[in-house]
């Protein structure tokens, strides 16, 4: 699993890490990281030429260390101080001792310059310190690396995005390779700073002796995965395995029923009770699902429930599956119908999987709000209604019902292909399925999130692809994930 940590517990911990090491061992154990990177990744150090955007902090004092590096293997480096009377003096002595030369990043255009004749440019003009994007003295540099279109290594996370939140507040440096140290931060693995972050290169110096047990945010990976996927045994029949209803569609929106019985069906539950005006559409599609029009009441046995995508108006459906006291997943018209109070009042899970405009819908924001702070977004969703949230995006979020206070989960496994109509009905299907499978709200969102963006990986292979394509492609990334 990758983990994430708040500045303020990187911060603690390397404190407490140099206290046990000599000064200045644990900036030159990624200043050595962050060389090897920038070399790997112009494939020759001998008679390149390599530009540092050197800020005032220890994050431009890596930079100058490794660019002394560089220099002592043949690279010719221009660092660019942007706070001359700031600058990190060992490394900028460092630097100049192995034949670095030194330019002012303060209106000269030298800085531009030696821009423009780069093959590397090493961003550290702002630390995992940073707040509010990048200064003005910093813009026109930022500008003449877009301009120059030359590669950038971000030391520790680009400048100009917040390590934190992964908000980006105005002007930010965009890195094809970010070199990171310890351990990751939250912005690098949430949009819209994930965007600008490139690859990100996980450095060790040692701060997993005594970064704490509980992070910020967790990146599940094939193995996490592999565990949680539920797997009949010998005695399992169809209630053993889970059955999940699916209440969906209307005479306007069948498809979406359809679909939403198609990620259930592939999603581990042993069967399908769907309820709602497409059983007709359902049935001749899916033979195997069993089909009911007299309401959620009378469906039969359920262990959980799946609400709302393409119901309209269909308030009472909503408001019924509600009572139940079994796990219940709302999406899509579900999270406009259902109650605020009924749902806070509810004893058995609750599973909410709203995009970025549903969300801001029940917030009473704008959508570009949500989308510039999904994090805070999903965690106010999580307190407000007392459920667990998962919010769908590039970066899917899922933010357990506890107050805040667990590890938010981040899902990257997905495609821009993902963005078609019904994609999202499958994933509810599949998410419902992994709950009435036996697996809690967070976990069910995190693997339905999961095996939903590598299906849609594996089935769209660079080309368009539709969510009936995405539901069959469940089964091949359910493979993947128990074969890797």
């Amino acid at each position: 699993m990758r983990t994430a940590y708040s500045v303020e517990t990187v911060r603690a911990a390397e404190r407490e890490l140099m206290a046990r090491l000599p000064e200045g061992a644990l900036m030159q154990r990624a200043a050595a990281g962050l060389a090897v990177a920038c070399g790997q990744l112009m494939g020759r150090v001998y008679g390149s030429r390599v530009v540092l955007l050197v800020g005032s902090g220890d994050n431009g004092g890596d930079a100058l260390y490794a660019g002394a590096r560089l220099a002592r293997r043949g690279a010719g480096v221009t660092a660019v101080l942007l706070a001359p009377e700031r600058t990190h003096a060992g490394g900028l002595a460092a630097l100049r001792a192995a034949g670095g030369t030194v330019v002012s990043g303060a209106g000269s255009g030298d800085g531009e310059g030696a821009i423009r004749r780069a093959d590397l440019v090493v961003d550290g003009i702002v630390g995992i310190g940073g707040r509010g994007g990048l200064r003005d003295d910093a813009l026109p540099l930022v500008e003449a690396v877009r301009e120059a279109g030359v590669a950038v290594v971000a030391v520790d996370l680009p400048s100009g995005v917040d390590a934190d939140s992964g908000e980006v507040p105005g002007a930010a440096i965009r890195a094809d390779l970010t070199v990171t140290f310890g351990t990751h931060k939250p912005g690098l693995l949430i949009d819209p700073a994930r965007e600008y972050a490139g690859t990100v290169r996980l450095v060790d110096i040692g701060l997993g002796e005594v970064l704490p047990a509980a992070p910020e945010l967790e990146a599940l990976q094939h193995a996490d995965v592999a565990r949680l996927l539920p797997v009949p045994g010998v005695e399992s029949d169809k209630y053993r395995r889970g059955v999940v209803g699916i209440a969906a569609g209307s005479a306007r929106y069948p498809g979406a029923a359809v679909l939403a019985v198609a990620g259930a069906l592939r999603g581990g539950a042993g069967a399908v009770r769907y309820v709602g005006p497409a059983a007709d559409a359902v049935i001749a599609r899916f033979p195997e699902a069993l089909v009911s029009d007299q309401g959620p009441h009378k469906a039969g046995r359920v262990q959980a429930w799946v609400v709302g995508p393409g119901v309209g108006d269909d308030v009472g459906t909503v408001a019924e599956v509600l009572e139940a006291d079994v796990p219940v997943l709302i999406d899509a018209d579900g999270l406009r119908l259902a109650d605020r109070g009924a749902v806070r009042g509810r004893t058995a899970p609750t599973l909410m999987t709203p995009h970025a405009g549903e969300a801001a819908a029940l917030l009473g924001v704008g959508r570009a709000e949500v989308e510039g702070a999904r994090l805070a977004a999903v965690r106010e969703l999580a307190a407000r209604y007392g459920a667990t949230v998962l919010l769908k995006g590039s970066s899917t979020l899922v933010a357990d019902s506890v107050g805040g206070g667990g590890a938010v989960r981040v899902n990257a496994t997905g495609t821009g292909w993902l963005a078609t109509a019904g994609s999202g009905d499958v994933l509810s299907g599949l998410s419902g399925s992994l709950l009435a499978a036996g697996l809690s709200a967070l976990d069910a969102g995190s693997v339905g999130a999961y095996l939903h963006g590598l299906a849609g990986r594996l089935a769209a292979e660079g080309a368009p692809v539709g969510a009936q394509e995405v539901a069959e492609g469940v089964g091949r990334a359910w493979r993947d994930v128990r074969g890797g």
